[in-house]
């Protein structure tokens, strides 16, 4: 859209700024209001382009290779024998791209909405300049997500590197892969070179991966992809460096000082909210310590008519749980005598990982502080006939339950499909259920994986029956 023209600041009933969750708030109960969208980068936000979806897209393709070496036990003959990377890719955003430009296309084409396609930051109360232009909001929506943090390792800003942000569609598949960070991105995109065919060295300053998980499910994970990728633990960087090939490290690690060096470097050392770039402050949006936008509980930020949802309030960083900040903020823009509470109930997720990971609830760590009683069970996937019959000898499921009102606080599964799993668990937690209620009130299909989950339930009730209770 062309600017406005100097000293102009348009009136807007309602000011969006972001197009990936954000972009569902406008609905036809808004026809009548006059609505500005600005979006610097592709609809859809980072869900859709960069994020979960193009990611799960690699990760499949990911699994069936791994899947086809190590099929030897079961007495099938399968190799992997490559990857065609550029086929990948463009299969993936050959699909994407048309609905992110789909999405833009719709916004310019409704009368109410003007499209700002351009970077964005306040500069005063609902104010904001947009490439040039100046806009007003009776109310805006932050929704402005997070991007990828870069750490100040020394010689970072020299060299070559990729964030999640640009590693998808990168031309060719790296010979070696070194990776910066141990969380769910660095562990999901591992996953995806070296499955595909990519030597990958890991390079975290923890003694674990995933160290935000439970404990138990953090050094299962660890152990395993022990087998998967060179490993470099608790690590110290002290320098990174060009190479004629590409880039090198030199560090210091539990296994003693060290030179690694790769033709490609992914940074996934975590992700930082968007809300400094915005300039939130000069509109009276506080934040807290790490930058986040502080929201009450209807997405209210400290400043009048100002909303803020998604990644940039650091409540979760997970598109499932900013697609439901977005319906509540939806409704309480529309009714605001009658407003609705973001949702929280603990919120689930998973790591597409192999072997998955899914959780919901406190982990054992977190139960242990709040210095209530619980419970804390383990069932192995071998232990139920389907992990059985797959020979499963690394996965589980870990229950934290309140032995008070014997219900599940926490649930923490790794091995075959646990995403999925834990959605049982989801579903009884977000219901109310007991955990008796759970394992008895239904009937489990026998011999579905998900046995696991009735007799993880089972062992809990023995336990809270047990009366032998930790704190």
């Amino acid at each position: 859209m062309s600017s406005q023209p100097s000293g102009h600041t348009e009136q807007y009933d309602l000011v969006i700024i972001g197009a990936g969750s954000g972009n569902s708030i406008i609905n036809e109960e808004m026809d009548g209001w006059r609505i500005a969208m600005v979006e610097r980068g592709l609809f859809g936000g980072t869900c859709l382009n960069r994020g979960c979806i193009p990611s799960k897209m690699l990760i499949y393709p990911a699994d069936l290779a791994e899947h086809a070496k190590h099929n030897e036990r079961y007495g099938i003959s399968t190799e992997f024998h490559g990857a065609d990377w550029p086929a990948i890719v463009h299969r993936v955003f050959d699909r994407i791209d048309p609905i992110a430009e789909g999405g833009r296309e719709y916004r310019h084409s409704l009368p109410n909405v003007d499209v700002y396609e351009h970077s964005a930051h306040f500069v005063g109360e609902r104010e904001l300049l947009v490439g040039g232009a100046r806009i007003r909001g009776e109310r805006v929506v932050i929704a402005a997500g997070a991007r990828s943090f870069v750490p100040d390792v020394p010689g970072i800003d020299d060299v070559p590197f990729h964030t999640s942000d640009s590693i998808l569609r990168i031309a060719h598949q790296p010979r070696h892969l070194i990776i910066l960070g141990g969380g769910f991105i660095a562990t999901e995109l591992g996953h995806v070179f070296q499955a595909l065919g990519s030597q990958v060295t890991i390079v975290n300053r923890g003694h674990r991966l995933l160290q935000a998980e439970d404990h138990d499910v953090s050094q299962r994970f660890t152990e395993v992809a022990a087998d998967r990728f060179d490993l470099s633990l608790g690590t110290t960087v002290h320098r990174v460096y060009m190479t004629a090939d590409g880039v090198g490290m030199e560090v210091s690690c539990d296994a003693g000082p060290r030179t690694i060096e790769g033709d490609v470097l992914l940074v996934a050392a975590g992700r930082i909210p968007n809300s400094d770039q915005l300039q939130v402050e000069q509109a009276g949006v506080a934040v807290d310590e790490l930058g986040n936008i502080v929201v009450d509980q209807y997405g209210r930020t400290s400043a009048a008519g100002v909303w803020a949802l998604g990644d940039i309030n650091g409540r979760h960083q997970l598109k499932h749980m900013a697609n439901g900040e977005a319906k509540v903020v939806q409704h309480n823009l529309l009714h605001p005598d009658d407003l609705h509470t973001y949702d929280e109930r603990p919120a689930p997720h998973a790591v597409f990982t192999s072997p998955q990971i899914g959780a919901v609830g406190l982990t054992e760590q977190q139960a242990r502080a709040s210095g209530q009683p619980f419970v804390a069970i383990t069932h192995a996937f071998g232990d139920a006939a389907y992990g059985w019959a797959m020979e499963d000898t690394t996965g589980f499921c870990k229950l934290i339950g309140d032995p008070r009102t014997r219900t599940v606080i926490g649930a923490h599964l790794i091995g075959h499909q646990a995403s999925m799993l834990v959605q049982l668990l989801v579903q009884g937690m977000h219901l109310g259920n007991t955990a008796d209620e759970m394992a008895t009130g239904q009937v489990w299909i026998h011999p579905a994986l998900s046995e696991v989950v009735e007799q993880a339930l089972l062992k809990l009730i023995e336990a809270f029956d047990s009366h032998v209770w930790l704190h």
